[in-house]
């Protein structure tokens, strides 16, 4: 739907001009500038498009057979659309030329590659340069020039004085704008509203300032040409409730420039940098493809990146992606680039719990796909009970350079429960053992004790695990480290971490984590931790698993280190958003952390 007022958001702008160096003669030419998602019509009203559906730009019986559309897309909030492509409809041809966000130009389906050099497509003249795509198509003595850059389109039409063309759609006269409306180019959702929270940080006086830079030297020179108030209300109603950033600081001065520059090459030299528009943003999105439901905006590293468009973000709330297949053993998941890209995760930086598997992504819908399956690559999948006893697989998608899992894999379907019993199996590293225990002599510095690993059945920690003990898969297990010979006021044993592997190495391809960075993980509400940091002693526990395949040990491994009390928090900081952070007060006085290993079997 397109909502008809004055001095509202969305700019169509059409005008008759005087004579343009490209007009000589009996000519003369007739512009129509759409930037953004503001219309202004030849009566040089100011229209806003409220919707994210097509319309239809222009049609002339000056030209026959050709109807120029336009869409429109959300960016960054859902409630405000932005042009989005052209559509160039040749009905005699049958042929659609759609140019798209980057520079890139469909004819029909297939991708057109173009240059500096124009290439004749059913008569269209198409070319492309740094700053954009040009289509231009005569007819008689008329000529139309078609150019977009991204984010902004502009028509000019070059006609005899005696003979001015007659336009209809959006650019011409019309009064009913539902009639404009070109369904075919629409999706069947486009005329829903959405809404989105205001934007605090926007200083709407700030911006109209901004936007009356046109009214001022060096574009007080077009005046004579074109009449700047459209792009000044375009501007400022646009960014009054959206923000200055990729490129709509300097959007709409770029968008009165080239009109200006239809009249005279020369009269804007060097304007960009009197107004602190040192580059064009749309030449730096110039063969920048991103998908349908991304657009192309600031990256905070510098230059421009892919971002998520706000109406499909909001379906991934508190997510990076969504399962797309749980079939028997097999499962799938897809992830969103541009949501990972969003939390400063490399997508060649995740896995599975085994670090073997990885994502692949579509170099098309920069989705990043993810699979397993548990009878022929389980990729370290885990084997639990839930609530009611029935045996489930989980997985997970690990950040490799934080070992934070970032999505969960369990599906919903579950495995018929087997009565599995698994006994604990110790395995000892150096030391003596006891029943379910691993002791440890360590010797380091001016650092010397005893460090215990010990296994309990109960909270309390009085049911010691035994050779004997038969534990059940998804029964919680206790762990108590201890560190014997060492001053509790002094310092403080620190778990930093603890993962399962399914080999005795620590470097084992698979790996889950219980602890990281001295918290648990996040994703395994079983694991909790306790007393980590302040004292000689610490314990955590977690419910018992196994490892989806052939293989049935499990190997814990778990590391600890000394820390200073004196001065120092040596209790990691495990709140929200502070996790994964070691605390820059922690001071460990050990040469090397202590390992120590325990493994159980099925």
């Amino acid at each position: 739907m397109l909502r008809f007022l004055l001095y509202m958001t969305a700019v169509v702008h059409f005008t008759t001009c005087a004579d343009l160096p490209a007009c000589q003669g009996d000519n003369k030419c007739f512009v129509c500038t759409v930037t953004g998602p503001t219309v202004i019509d030849i009566n040089g009203q100011v229209n806003s498009v409220q919707d994210r559906c097509a319309y239809t730009l222009m049609k002339t019986t000056s030209i026959p057979g050709l109807k120029v559309h336009v869409t429109f897309q959300e960016r960054r909030r859902k409630d405000v659309s932005f042009l989005d492509s052209v559509i160039l409809q040749l009905e005699d041809a049958g042929v659609n030329i759609k140019l798209e966000q980057g520079g890139r130009v469909m004819l029909g389906d297939k991708e057109k590659t173009l240059t500096t050099t124009a290439q004749t497509v059913h008569g269209v003249a198409l070319s492309k340069d740094a700053a954009g795509v040009t289509a231009k198509m005569s007819k008689g003595n008329y000529m139309m020039t078609v150019f977009f850059d991204g984010s902004t389109a502009q028509i000019h039409i070059k006609a005899p004085k005696a003979s001015p063309p007659t336009v209809e759609g959006l650019c011409g006269n019309s009064k009913k704008f539902s009639e404009e409306k070109a369904s075919d180019y629409s999706p069947k959702d486009c005329e829903t509203k959405h809404t989105d929270t205001s934007n605090s940080g926007i200083d709407c006086t700030k911006m109209t300032q901004r936007c009356n830079i046109l009214k001022d030297a060096p574009f007080s020179q077009c005046k004579s040409y074109a009449d700047p108030q459209p792009y000044i209300t375009a501007c400022s109603s646009t960014l009054c409730k959206y923000p200055a950033v990729d490129g709509f600081k300097c959007q709409f001065l770029e968008a009165y420039a080239r009109v200006c520059s239809l009249y005279n090459d020369d009269i804007l030299k060097g304007w960009r940098a009197k107004v602190e528009c040192s580059t064009n943003f749309q030449a730096l999105c110039l063969d920048r493809f991103c998908s349908t439901n991304e657009f192309c905006g600031d990256s905070l590293t510098g230059g421009t990146r892919c971002h998520c468009r706000a109406i499909f973000a909001s379906t991934y709330e508190n997510t990076l992606g969504k399962t797309k297949k749980c079939d028997g053993s097999s499962v799938s998941v897809s992830l969103v680039g541009c949501l990972l890209e969003d939390k400063g995760i490399k997508y060649s930086d995740l896995h599975l719990f085994d670090s073997t598997c990885k994502g692949e992504m579509n170099s098309k819908t920069h989705m990043v796909t993810m699979n397993f399956d548990t009878k022929t690559k389980p990729c370290g999948t885990m084997v639990r009970l839930d609530a009611d006893g029935n045996m489930i697989d989980r997985n997970g998608v690990i950040v490799e350079t934080t070992r934070e899992e970032v999505m969960d894999l369990t599906c919903p379907f579950v495995i018929p429960n087997i009565d599995i019993d698994f006994s604990l199996d110790i395995k000892i590293t150096s030391g003596s053992s006891a029943g379910g225990e691993v002791k440890y002599t360590i010797d380091s510095g001016p650092w010397k004790y005893t460090l215990t690993m010990k296994a309990y059945t109960d909270a309390a920690r009085t049911q010691s695990v035994t050779s004997d003990t038969i534990l059940k898969l998804n029964q919680k297990i206790w762990f108590a480290m201890v560190a014997d010979g060492l001053d509790s006021k002094l310092v403080a044993l620190v778990t930093q971490s603890c993962y399962a592997t399914n080999v005795p190495e620590a470097s084992g391809t698979l790996r889950y984590e219980l602890i990281t960075n001295g918290c648990s993980n996040k994703a395994d509400k079983t694991v909790q931790v306790e007393n980590n940091g302040e004292g000689t002693s610490n314990y955590f526990s977690f419910n018992i698993f196994r490892f989806s395949g052939k293989s049935k040990e499990v190997y814990l491994h778990c590391q600890m280190n000394l820390c200073v009390k004196e001065g120092n928090t040596c209790a990691p900081n495990c709140s929200s958003g502070s996790r994964r952070r070691r605390s820059s007060m922690h001071k460990y006085v050990d040469e090397k952390p202590a390992v120590l290993l325990m493994s159980w079997t099925s």
